[in-house]
Order: C-alpha cells, then structure tokens, then sequence
C-alpha cells in the first residue's frame, strides 16, 4: 500500500491512504534513506509504500524519492541533520517581537534552508496587538525588508482576526508547514483559518517570557478549504549542516543578484577585491543585517548573527 506520513512520533509513523484512511505503520529493520545521515529516516510528508500486517499496521519498506525538505542540525548530534518534514508547497515562519523574542539571525537560517530547495516562504509576523507604537514601527520596518529581498510578508493578529484570510488563500489546495518558536503563535493561527482542527494552544512561560511546548510531533492535518497543514513543535535554535560556501552565497538571493559582477566568479562577498557586493551594503542596497548573518553563516558562528537594533 502507500500513503502520506501524517506524523511521526519517533518509532511509529501514522500513514494517510488514498482513501484517507490512518494506518499505523513502523520502519522494517534497520530501515535509513541511502546516503542521509538523519536522527529521522522518515519524517511528515514523506510518500511511503508499505505492507499491510494482520492487526491492521504497516511495515514502511519504502520512501518514495524527496521533492525538497527542509532540515537542520540536530541539536545533540552537530554532524546530524533532523528533518523537520518534506515534500512541501509553502513554508510560513511565525515570528514575533516579543513574547518570545524571534532573532533575524534565527529567520535568516530558516531562510537559507527553505531557499535550498526554492521553497516558498512566507513570514508572519504574528501579535500585532501586544506591540507599542515604536515596536509597530520596527516590525514595518523589517516587513519592508523582507518584502524588498522577495519574501511575502504578513501580519497577524488572531485576537482582532487580521490577516487570517489572506493566509489562508495562500495555503488553499497546498501542503504548507508551519514552524517558528515555542508560543509565537503557530497553533493559535492554524485554528483561526481553519476552527475545525481545535489544535492545543499554549502559553507563555512569565519567568523565561518563552513558549511552552504544544505541539510535541510534527503532524500534518487536511483543510477543510483544501490542502494540507504540517504543524511543527517549536524550534529553540536552527543549524545549519552540509553546506558549501557557494550554496550558502546563492541561498541569499538579494546576494546572489551580484553573482556574476564581482572580479572574481568564485567571490564569497568577504576580503575580495573589487567586491560588487560590499559595495552594494556600503551603498544601502543589501541590508546590513541579512549581510552580517551571511558572514556570521559562512563562519559557522552564532554568536555573531546580526539581531535587529532598531529598537
């Protein structure tokens, strides 16, 4: 048989039919994907075979091949990748200001892995009803940047039910993940555009100002409007793993617009001579903070990721 892993809770998998039946399925043996160094071999969106037993379970035997994914580096295992799901149409990154607190240095990784595969993404820049006017501003701001690089960007407010409808017509008839920090609000904005799914919503911790984690196992749920969403637990931090230099380059696009202007073709934007790309920050046209964290990226080194200083 085949189906659409719908979620994924470490040793058992639920497969959704053809016929939108659940099948409770596990990974035969010592099942991995050939060539993948992942804590998960299988992961929510993944399109399996499997073969039906008696007690009405599975035996996943195969993983059919990936059309993209989106990874990170496993948070006990550095040299490990963790999926986080698969074969996805439109990534929605819930941020916030505050309440938990979401780094750029922190939206600009999960940028970099979406753009891998040329995924989609859409940033939400969710509670615009707790900010101050001055905070307001700064998320305008930012929205504007992003907006600038290519990014569609939207505005959330599930208390005063704004922007809701406009996520929702972006994810109609697609498979849309959404992923962000404990307590940014995924859950709670997964509810508003679709009421039937009631997913568990959290709160915030008041001593740590975090979320406190709601969604345990990424799960993938069918809309009643169409298509399917990928609700993820919260991500604390997001490594990147196993890219090159020029990947990490060609994953910023209002970068690699320059590519072929520098001197050198193999310019990476940092001491070179002659360096269109430098000049094109010096001169405002890059943003300073996206170019930061791509040094910071190249280098591997969290502690210098550009945050935003408008505030």
């Amino acid at each position: 048989m085949t189906g659409i892993i719908t979620k994924s809770t470490g040793l058992w998998y639920d497969a959704r039919t053809e016929t939108g039946e659940i099948i409770p399925c596990r990974l035969r043996g010592k099942f991995r994907i050939e060539g993948n160094k992942n804590t998960n071999p299988a992961v929510v969106g993944d399109h399996v075979v499997f073969d039906l037993e008696k007690d009405n379970t599975g035996f996943i035997t195969q993983i059919e091949k990936r059309k993209n994914y989106i990874d990170r580096k496993s948070t006990k295992l550095s040299k490990i990748n963790h999926l986080i799901a698969a074969n996805i149409d439109m990534a929605f990154l819930v941020v916030t200001l505050k309440e938990p607190r979401t780094s750029l240095g922190f939206i600009d990784r999960f940028l970099v892995a979406c753009e891998g595969f040329r995924i989609p993404v859409c940033i939400v820049f969710n509670k615009m009803d707790i900010y101050t006017e001055k905070e307001l501003n700064v998320i305008e701001e930012l929205s504007q940047l992003y907006k600038s690089i290519g990014y569609d960007v939207v505005q959330t407010s599930v208390l005063k039910n704004e922007g809701i409808n406009l996520i929702k017509e972006m994810m109609k008839d697609k498979v849309s993940l959404f992923s962000g920090h404990s307590g940014v609000g995924k859950s709670a904005i997964i509810n508003a555009t679709d009421p039937d799914l009631n997913l568990k919503v959290g709160e915030i911790s008041k001593f740590h100002n975090k979320g406190k984690h709601t969604t345990t196992f990424a799960q993938m749920f069918p809309l009643s409007q169409g298509g399917f969403i990928i609700d993820t637990p919260g991500i604390k931090e997001f490594g990147l793993i196993q890219y090159s230099r020029e990947e990490i380059r060609d994953y910023f696009p209002e970068i690699r617009a320059y590519n072929n202007s520098c001197r050198f073709n193999n310019c990476c934007h940092i001491n070179e001579p002659d360096c269109v790309v430098k000049k094109a920050v010096e001169e405002g046209k890059i943003p300073s903070s996206r170019y930061l964290n791509y040094l910071a990226i190249l280098e591997a080194d969290d502690m210098k990721l550009a945050d935003w200083q408008l505030l």
